[in-house]
């Protein structure tokens, strides 16, 4: 875990310190915006309930949101609010009342004038050292002009700063016209935003605009809101990822693949396994788990297009039982809902399995399903070229499967990474005396020399079966071969 200085004052929230490089600095003032529903008031709480954690004295200042409507919030986050002062400041009476309303001077200039004495006599009772004012679009509304919200915003900053207190400002970007005053003002500014894709729930992501004098993770951050809080996952920078691991060859369980890959495939390298659908993608990813859990490593596989349970049944036909080395802790299976996930929590997700499990083999079944995670994201190979990386560096060795359109013929493939992978098995239909029958080859291996044939392969009870090459047919790839041999080399029937 990283360690973080005490100027700094942790926000409570998972990820956001790593995001701000250290926290909030004491004394000062920040700013947290974004439109209504996207999160603030919840992490804002969060501020707090890790500064009460901490000993500090906390103050939550509301005009916005009454105080039933505060616990009632933290109640179904299961949150303790004790240690935390709410304020709720409400426009006084008088100037509810309208025979009591004034005539020869503006409401507002009193209420603004109100407004800023109750809140500092707040602060003088409380004296704490955490404050949050919710929401600043009270307070320009009461302003009337940017001049006097200008100068309102200047008073309280000055008021807080001689105080030594971190304060945190939401504002609900509810004016009219984008007002960057308090931008300027404010010592850091975070935005939280929310998008509407076409189909599934809403997508949320946090970025920083600003931080004075502090070199934060730049860019958005994908983050949801779960019971419990806000959850934040940086941006996956795989640069700040290297650690040492001595690259050696791992095998799987089949003896001629082994010899197709030129003995193979080197420790913390990526496999990207292309086909169409049913070609055996995925059992051949398979066969890797299998042999990385027999020499007594951990493995995880992320399954997006099919139920696991239908995957754990195939597996038992090659002779792997998946529920076994999952009860034995050996095996992490998870299904990913690609409507549901973001591509940040997704990374998070294989980060925890190697970070934490100290998985070595991470299978992705498929990037047709992630890439259907984010469907209107244009950096999807930006997001895999990081997560490769990163596997890399970690000493993973990824697998990676594309199901590729059409089934004979020529092939496309919705997403081009071979340039990103190590290594690229190519597996193929081919019609041949009137049966139709698999080929594989490999196609690119960067760490090392291969087969450069092809050869027909078979998936039975006894796990993957290679023939001879092909020598006698042109044309495999192409799925309709010549025979131009004396004598086709096929796999027979197999043998019960």
């Amino acid at each position: 875990m990283p360690t973080y200085s005490t100027e700094q004052a942790l926000a409570g929230v998972d990820g956001l310190d790593d995001v701000l490089a250290g926290g909030l600095t004491r004394g000062r003032v920040f700013l947290l915006e974004g439109s209504p529903g996207t999160g603030k008031t919840t992490v804002a709480t969060q501020f707090l309930i890790e500064g009460a954690a901490q000993g500090e004295r906390c103050l939550y200042i509301t005009l916005s949101e009454t105080e039933d409507e505060l616990r009632e919030s933290a109640q179904s986050h299961g949150w303790n609010l004790a240690g935390i002062d709410l304020f709720e400041l409400v426009p006084p009476e008088s100037l509810l009342d309208e025979q009591q309303q004034q005539s020869l001077l503006y409401s507002s200039d009193l209420e603004l004038g109100e407004t800023t004495r109750r809140i500092f006599e707040a602060f003088e009772r409380v004296k704490p050292d955490r404050v949050v004012l919710d929401s600043l679009s009270e307070i320009r509304l009461l302003a009337q002009s940017s001049l006097r919200y200008r100068r309102q915003i200047l008073a309280l900053k000055h008021f807080f700063s001689t105080q030594k207190t971190t304060v945190l400002m939401l504002d609900d970007l509810t004016a009219e016209v984008a007002d960057k005053t308090v931008h300027s003002v404010a010592h850091g500014v975070i935005r939280l935003e929310e998008l509407s894709p076409g189909y599934g729930p809403e997508r949320r992501r946090l970025r920083v605009i600003k931080y004075r004098g502090r070199r934060f993770r730049g860019g958005f951050h994908d983050f949801v809101i779960d019971t419990g809080g806000v959850r934040i996952f940086p941006r996956l920078v795989s640069a700040e990822h290297k650690s040492d691991f001595k690259r050696e060859v791992v095998k799987s369980e089949s003896a001629e693949l082994d010899a197709l890959l030129g003995g193979g495939i080197e420790r913390g390298s990526s496999v990207l396994v292309l086909g169409p659908a049913g070609t055996g993608k995925s059992l051949l990813a398979l066969t890797f788990i299998f042999a990385a859990v027999a020499r007594g490593e951990k493995a995880a596989m992320f399954v997006f297009d099919e139920e696991i349970g239908l995957l754990f049944n195939r597996a038992k036909g090659l002779g792997i039982d998946m529920q076994a080395m999952s009860d034995a802790g050996k095996l992490v299976v998870e299904q990913v809902d690609a409507a549901e996930l973001s591509p940040g929590e997704f990374s998070q997700r294989v980060r925890n399995c190697v970070e934490r499990h100290e998985v070595r083999t991470v299978v992705i079944d498929s990037l047709n399903g992630y890439q259907s995670a984010m469907p209107e994201e244009n950096a999807l190979v930006l997001h895999m070229h990081e997560l490769l990386q990163y596997l890399n560096r970690q000493g993973a060795t990824t697998f990676l499967t594309v199901a590729q359109h059409g089934l004979v013929g020529d092939m496309k493939t919705p997403v081009d990474l071979t340039y990103l992978a190590d290594t690229v098995i190519l597996l193929r239909y081919f019609e041949a005396l009137g049966r139709v029958r698999r080929a594989i080859s490999i196609i690119k291996k960067r760490t090392g020399m291969h087969e450069d044939t092809i050869r027909e392969f078979r998936i039975g009870h006894y796990g993957i079966r290679l023939g001879e090459p092909l020598a006698g047919f042109q044309g495999v790839l192409r799925g309709v071969p010549n025979f131009v041999g004396s004598a086709p080399a096929l796999l027979e029937d197999d043998k019960a």
